[in-house]
């Protein structure tokens, strides 16, 4: 540690700090504010896969390191549990795998905006009923208790549609009685951080450089990975 020391000393000792502020460019509001964020694309593949993803343009969100609040929303999207959008997706034999999060890059996440996506893998079935198809309320009740009433009358179900009703659902519930499973996230987060596998050195220094420019001094090592508070109201 001492030899390693002293070569970051000779190092980096002669670059000057000019002691500017970090640049921040949160002055430039509403980027994806266009027509052209609005619509729906279609792609077609190169390989032979059905994937919807549904991308939303959020303000920045990187100030909120600590309380990371689109890792959470993405631990209660991407859970495939009882109840789940993938749950009942995978039901109906619509989907494989869902994914949904922040890639908490440069793109993705910096002062301007936060990006958050959900990403769905359809099957040949799924991608049918991507549009739309008829499917009763009754059964749909079963998977999403106390969102939908248990009624007989019909309606139009599109793929999308689903996962923006979970998501309204989790919007109309709010974060107030899921402490608990903040604090679960938190433990397991903090349980890969003690016993996660030695990475590159040079990798594991990078990573640490990036963190400087992010973080409070006391969180340059964990800041990227480990929940420090819970504040439903972010």
């Amino acid at each position: 540690l001492d030899t390693l020391e002293k070569w970051v000393t000779e190092i980096f000792s002669e670059i000057p700090n000019n002691g500017l502020p970090k640049p921040s460019f949160d002055h430039l509001t509403q980027p994806f504010d266009t027509p052209e964020f609005h619509k729906l694309y279609r792609v077609v593949p190169i390989r032979k896969v059905h994937s919807l993803t549904i991308t939303w343009a959020l303000p920045p969100q990187e100030q909120y390191y600590r309380v990371k609040p689109l890792h959470y929303i993405s631990w209660l999207v991407g859970h495939e549990g009882k109840g789940s959008v993938l749950s009942f997706l995978r039901k109906k034999f619509w989907a494989l795998a869902l994914y949904g999060g922040n890639g908490e890059t440069g793109f993705e996440q910096n002062s301007t905006y936060s990006i958050f996506s959900i990403s769905v893998t359809l099957t040949d079935e799924g991608y049918k009923h991507f549009y739309e198809v008829w499917f009763p309320t009754a059964c749909f009740s079963c998977c999403f208790p106390n969102v939908w009433k248990n009624e007989s009358v019909p309606f139009c179900l599109q793929v999308a549609h689903v996962v923006f009703q979970y998501v309204k659902m989790l919007q109309k519930r709010g974060p107030d009685q899921r402490q608990v499973i903040w604090e679960e996230i938190q433990k397991i987060e903090a349980n890969e951080f003690h016993y996660q596998e030695q990475t590159d050195p040079v990798d594991y220094v990078e990573n640490l450089c990036e963190n400087m420019q992010l973080f409070q001094k006391e969180d340059f090592l964990t800041g990227d990975q480990l929940l420090f508070e819970y504040k439903p109201e972010v």
